[in-house]
């Protein structure tokens, strides 16, 4: 009798434990579903450290950052570029400095401070925010390597408070020849600005490029980076206390890299020391000259000339990250500014831009159509990041709620559509797929390295109907037309020539997408 009444105990004992453990499996059930189905209403993942790698989009990182290196300028170290040697070795010395480094500009052999200096912050910036990305498919190194062969120029160039040197050769005696950097024989004549000829967009621009590289170098190399933040302080001193046009007081210029105003590299400038240096001073700029350069409420797209949306994007940040300033009515403005610019970009919202191909790519000039292309689609990765990473998941446009990962889809669209899916079926990444230029507007990729040739006996392989004879691989040409048409010839420098500033916001939108990871909470 004893014995029963044990095992009755002893079975109901059981049964209770089991219900019990039901009960916990179907809560767990029921929190996985409910999260689940809250992502699928579009509150989307907080990214967490980098995940699964994108190959497709590793690939073409790292081929986008071995155009910066085909376009080194000066004595070339652990040259990884078999049709690439040294050249521009006396670049700088009837100054008596040596301003050999640096990048070529475009297919031509110019350095132009004004594009080289936004290629330095971009690139800076995409490691700032994606270096831990960049790091896990091996490409951090270089990316690193190529900002510091860029500043290290531009340290040189600044060789006292109000002098920076802003190009290195004459664009009219440099266009009519066709031949390698490593044979040019021209004269190199040196353009700069000074207190009595200022040119604020320039020092502006430069110094925001040091700013930034500063933040970059700031752990492995304290010293160079003190020395960049020293140069950036200075420049942006020059750029404000002597305020004028480089266009203007420099004329030539105009038919190049002609500049539309200096206030967006005044602001951005000043917002790449706050976050270098963290002085209020330069938060106190950017909100007391906000309504002067800001031009709030009208979106813009971000390029070489003007750099309003990218500093409405990074001063944005510091409202994601800094509770501190959550209250700063003047930083509001460039957020809800930076959000016009992200509302114009999602396809189905009611601000969309109309500046679209058929396919999809956004396109607002056929002068070099995939910079605003690839600038935009960054901004827009950063921005989703940025929302994601502090959960505030939804945008609003007009009313129309979105998810903050329908920006990274609309930056994953363009990404796709340059690297090939498009109606063209080509890739506009020089080696990258099956189909891409074979005919850039290159004048190193398209001469033999062993030919020997001068100004205009080089016209030769310009005229030459094969393919250019070394792959400029990386090299983002200019783009289609917004009827989706390409032609892939020598002598389509709107469509068919690669740029450095290109790249580096390929570097960085492709960065962005290579994995998945959480937004720095400073960048300091």
């Amino acid at each position: 009798m004893g014995e029963e009444k044990s095992k009755s105990r002893g079975w109901c004992g059981w049964f209770i434990a089991l219900i019990v453990l039901a009960a916990v499996i179907l809560a767990v059930v029921y929190m996985v579903k409910s999260k689940l189905k809250k992502n699928d209403d579009g509150d989307g993942p907080v990214p967490g450290p980098p995940g699964a790698i994108d190959k497709k989009y590793a690939d073409a990182l790292k081929l986008s950052l071995q155009f910066l290196d085909i376009q080194k300028s000066g004595r070339l170290v652990d040259n990884k570029i078999p049709w690439r040697g040294d050249s521009g070795l006396k670049d700088g010395s009837e100054a008596k400095l040596d301003l050999s480094k640096g990048l070529y500009d475009a297919g031509d052999h110019i350095k132009f401070g004004f594009p080289m200096a936004f290629t330095a912050t971009v690139l800076s910036w995409s490691i700032l925010e994606y270096g831990d990305q960049m790091d896990v498919v091996n490409q951090l190194d270089p990316a690193k390597e190529s900002l510091r062969w860029t500043t290290d120029y531009f340290i040189k160039a600044h060789p006292s408070d109000n002098v920076l040197y802003i190009q290195v050769g004459d664009p009219e005696v440099d266009h009519p020849c066709w031949e390698r950097p490593e044979t040019m024989k021209q004269k190199r004549p040196l353009t700069k600005i000074d207190a009595d000829t200022p040119g604020s967009e320039v020092a502006a621009e430069t110094a925001a490029a040091m700013a930034s590289a500063s933040l970059v170098f700031k752990d492995s190399d304290p010293q160079y980076s003190a020395t960049l933040l020293k140069h950036a302080k200075q420049l942006f001193d020059f750029a404000d206390t002597k305020r004028g046009s480089y266009s203007v007081n420099i004329p030539e210029v105009q038919n190049y890299y002609n500049s539309t105003g200096y206030g967006d590299e005044l602001l951005w400038a000043a917002s790449w020391l706050y976050h270098a240096t963290e002085d209020k001073t330069y938060l106190d700029y950017v909100t007391k000259h906000g309504n002067e350069f800001a031009s709030f409420g009208n979106p813009t797209w971000f390029s070489w000339d003007n750099k309003l949306a990218g500093t409405q994007v990074l001063l944005s940040r510091l409202l994601f990250f800094k509770k501190d300033l959550a209250g700063s009515k003047g930083l509001a403005s460039y957020r809800d500014t930076a959000k016009a610019v992200m509302c114009g970009l999602l396809p189905k919202s009611p601000t969309a831009t109309t500046s679209r191909s058929n396919g999809g790519l956004v396109l607002v000039s056929e002068w070099n159509a995939l910079q605003q292309s690839v600038s935009a689609a960054f901004l827009a990765s950063l921005f989703s990041d940025y929302m994601l990473t502090s959960r505030l998941h939804k945008i609003s446009c007009d009313g129309k709620i979105f998810k903050a990962t329908e920006l990274r889809d609309f930056a994953k669209s363009q990404a796709d559509y340059i690297l090939g899916k498009n109606p063209m079926g080509m890739s506009f990444v020089v080696g990258y797929g099956d189909k891409y230029p074979q005919y850039i507007h290159h004048r190193g990729a398209s001469i033999p390295a062993d030919a020997t040739t001068g100004c205009l006996d080089g016209f030769e392989y310009f005229n030459s109907t094969k393919p250019n004879p070394n792959v400029a691989f990386g090299a983002l040409v200019g783009g289609p037309f917004l009827n989706e048409t390409f032609r892939d010839a020598r002598d389509n420098v709107r469509q068919n020539e690669p740029t450095t500033y290109n790249n580096a916001l390929l570097v960085g939108l492709l960065s962005s997408l290579v994995t998945t990871s959480s937004a720095p909470q400073s960048l300091k």
